[in-house]
């Protein structure tokens, strides 16, 4: 998981979004050309907290999205007690719908 601003247009939206909100952009994989719009995921910290976000981007990889990572707003960095500026951390996830 890597820190990721959602201060443009989002992919799945066009719209703008607060990093205030439990947000997720997907690598180009994972985010499938959109089908993944509105999916929620549970993401869990290695310390064990766990939090629900929104996927609304795609995160790609020539723009510096990891073949295994996804992007998240600060609030879900806050909401599992991670650093922000701790850099790439490992995570787990899965789609809840």
């Amino acid at each position: 998981m890597s820190l990721n601003s959602f201060g443009w247009p989002a992919s799945c939206d066009g719209k703008y979004h607060s990093d205030s909100l439990f947000l997720v952009s997907l690598n180009s994989g994972w985010y499938g050309g959109g089908i993944r719009c509105g999916k929620m995921i549970r993401i869990r910290s290695p310390g064990g907290p766990t939090v629900e976000a929104m996927v609304l981007d795609e995160c790609e990889i020539r723009g510096g999205c990891g073949h295994h990572e996804m992007g998240t707003s600060v609030a879900v960095w806050n909401a599992l007690g991670i650093d922000p500026t701790a850099g790439p951390v490992s995570v787990t996830w899965s789609y809840l719908n």
